[in-house]
Order: C-alpha cells, then sequence, then structure tokens
C-alpha cells in the first residue's frame, strides 16, 4: 500500500476521490470532459459507497518511459501522500506487454489503473473511455477484499470491460509484475484498433489550419493555372486512370515532404522487438494522420478550384482552343487536375510552416514536448 495513502475503497466522511492523472494534451481533454459527469455517474452505480470526488491531474508522466511496468511504479510514487482512493492514468502512448498491445493495467492493492486510449479504437473514444474508467473504478473498489492473489490464479476471469470492448481481453500477469490484472488487444483486428486509435489521439483535423501558408501556395497556384490554356488542353487530354495517378502522385508527394520537412519519421534508438513495433506504430500514425489532412486540403482545393473555374471560365474560348464543350464533365475534370498540381505547389509551400505547426501528427514530436515540459518543471 502507498505510504500516506488510504486504503483503496475507504472513504473520509462518505467521499471517494477519484484522480484522473492524464498526459497532455488529448488526454487531459477527455480525462476534463469526462470529469464533469464522472463523480454522479460513479454514485448512481455505487450507492452504497456514497459521493465521489474527480480531480485531473495533467502530468507528462509517460515522458521518458513507455513501459508499463515502470509506468505503474511510476504512478503509485506520484499518488504517494495524496489522499486518493483511486488512480487511473490515462495516455495516448500506444503501450506494449510481453509482445501484447496494452489496454489496461489494475493494480488492486494500491487502487491503480493505467488506461493506453489508443487501444479503445478509433470510433466513440470518449464514450468507450468513459466506460472503461468507471468500470475500472469500480472494480478496483468492489475487489479490494480479494487483493492480488485472486486475480493472479490462472487466467483472469472476464470482466464487462472485455465483453463490452471486444477484442479486448484478459491476460495473464507474471508475479514480477506491478499488475495484478491486465486487459490486451491482439491479432489483426487489435493492430488495426490501436492504429485506429493512435491516429484519433493526433486529431488529424488539426493539421489543416496549420498548413495554412500551404494552402495559401496551393490556391494561388490552381488560381493561375484554371486560365492557362496548356492546362485546360491536358485536362482535356487526361483519362480517369491518368487523373487517378495523377492524384495520388501529388498527395504521395504533399505527405512525403511534410513528413520529410518536419522530421516526423521517427527512428527507434533500441533493439528490441517492442521498440521496432512501437515506431512501426508511430510511422504508420503519423503517414495515416498526415495523409487524412492533405485529402481534407485536397478535396478542398477541389471545390475552390470548381467555384473559381464556373466564375471566371468563358465556354466559347475554353471549346475554341480545346475543341472539347465545357459542360459539367468538363468543369469536373478541369478542377480535379489543377487540384493535383495545386497540390504540388502546395507542398512547395508547406515547407514555410514551423515543426509547430504540424508536430501534433507526429508521437515523436509530443513526446519530446513533454520531456521539455517535465524539464522546465522540474
Amino acid at each position: 500500500m502507498v505510504a500516506g495513502r488510504k486504503e483503496p475503497g475507504v472513504s473520509s466522511e462518505g467521499v471517494t476521490v477519484v484522480a484522473l492523472l492524464a498526459d497532455p494534451d488529448a488526454p487531459t481533454e477527455i480525462a476534463r470532459r469526462m470529469a464533469r459527469s464522472l463523480a454522479a455517474r460513479l454514485a448512481d452505480k455505487t450507492r452504497r459507497l456514497g459521493r465521489f470526488e474527480v480531480e485531473v491531474i495533467s502530468e507528462p508522466f509517460t515522458a521518458e518511459c513507455e513501459d508499463p511496468a515502470p509506468l505503474m511504479e511510476r504512478i503509485v510514487d506520484r499518488a504517494s501522500g495524496e489522499g486518493w482512493d483511486v488512480v487511473v492514468a490515462l495516455t495516448d502512448l500506444p503501450l506494449h506487454a510481453r509482445g501484447r498491445k496494452l489496454v489496461m493495467n489494475l493494480d488492486h492493492e494500491h487502487g491503480l489503473a493505467l488506461l493506453s486510449l489508443p487501444a479503445l479504437g478509433g470510433l466513440r473514444l470518449r464514450t468507450n473511455a468513459r466506460r472503461t474508467v468507471e468500470e475500472s473504478v469500480i472494480t478496483l473498489l468492489n475487489r479490494r477484499d480479494t487483493g492480488a492473489g485472486g486475480a493472479q490464479q490462472g487466467q483472469p476471469p472476464k470482466e464487462p470491460i472485455a465483453r463490452r470492448l471486444t477484442p479486448i481481453h484478459p491476460s495473464r500477469v507474471g508475479e514480477d509484475q506491478s499488475a495484478d490484472l491486465r486487459y490486451v488487444v491482439s491479432g489483426p483486428r487489435g493492430s488495426v484498433r490501436v492504429l485506429a486509435g493512435m491516429v484519433r489521439a493526433n486529431r488529424p483535423w488539426r493539421l489543416v489550419p496549420g498548413l495554412s501558408k500551404a494552402l495559401a501556395a496551393a490556391l494561388a497556384t490552381g488560381a493561375v493555372a484554371t486560365v492557362n490554356s496548356t492546362v485546360w488542353s491536358l485536362a482535356q487530354a487526361l483519362s480517369v486512370p491518368r487523373l487517378v495517378i495523377a492524384t495520388v502522385g501529388s498527395v504521395a508527394l504533399m505527405i512525403g515532404w511534410l513528413i520529410v520537412d518536419a522530421e516526423l519519421w521517427h527512428r527507434s534508438t533500441e533493439s528490441s522487438p517492442e521498440a521496432k513495433l512501437r515506431a512501426r506504430l508511430y510511422n504508420a500514425s503519423t503517414v495515416v494522420t498526415v495523409g487524412i489532412g492533405v485529402l481534407v486540403c485536397y478535396v478542398g482545393l477541389m471545390v475552390v478550384n470548381l467555384l473559381w473555374a464556373l466564375f471566371i471560365l468563358n465556354d466559347r474560348l475554353f471549346a475554341s482552343l480545346t475543341r472539347s464543350p465545357l459542360d459539367g464533365a468538363g468543369y469536373l475534370t478541369l478542377s480535379w487536375f489543377v487540384a493535383s498540381t495545386a497540390t504540388v505547389g502546395g507542398a512547395l509551400g508547406s515547407g514555410l510552416e514551423s515543426d509547430e505547426a504540424i508536430r501534433a501528427a507526429a508521437y515523436s514530436k509530443r513526446e519530446q514536448e513533454r520531456r521539455n515540459m517535465l524539464e522546465n518543471r522540474d
């Protein structure tokens, strides 16, 4: 038991204090939203425990550490003397335990839970996180009498967390581990779930306003290309497969340039299998996140170019130069091709962006920022 802490579930003056220890950025945002209704929901589900109080502590507790066992020990040290009944730590890092992707570690002796948000998937993340936190708190409080021994004998029984959030399931915990109950995801579905959760934690929609200079360069390129007769002829001469190739090529160029220019590619300094797997997950989530942001920009460019073409082009002049009528298909083809051309121009403009504008697309950048925050705080 943590020195200076109350036994889990034993509240002073009928109040059970639940602390949500959250990493900065997305975990803190989720924790703060969750805290608005968590106390009332817990009191409603566990009437015998009386009132609840929920505290949110935003700290980079995962800085320089991605191993669940040291993280649990760090949480125990952090909770020492605080007077919390239950501590739930939330992180947006993908954690691994014995080669499996970790969802949650539970330590009933100290009343602690460590939750890796990406393992909850990319859809309904806030709802899944709230339900998981509620059930983990209730589990920690209800099973305080059984202790760690009941959880370590053979395969742990399935809890509501596992039943609701398939493919999440309990996993064995070694005697040398700080947790006594663990939930993991496995298989291809689990990998896709974690990757989707990482992309969701990256919040790719925040990348679009961060590329304002690149968008300005792309819009300028598109405006000039739309009134260029050579571009008209090229657009009319291109088949749909070639237009698709142009789209894929320009988007890939933009993604590659952003990753290289902002140094978003993660290179692991460790040689362990888990470190290599973590690096692959980091890079895959970065590519998907940047890709979503670029595709949103591409669609926006296509719409703007279409409106600009509808406003500025003369159908008779267009038909005389290209020997093709400027109908609906012609407008669509032209705006499509111009969007690809403008995206290449936007890639050049993205070199003017600062790393801060797109750092949220990469876990490695956020990890560096958290380390800086920890150093500044110390």
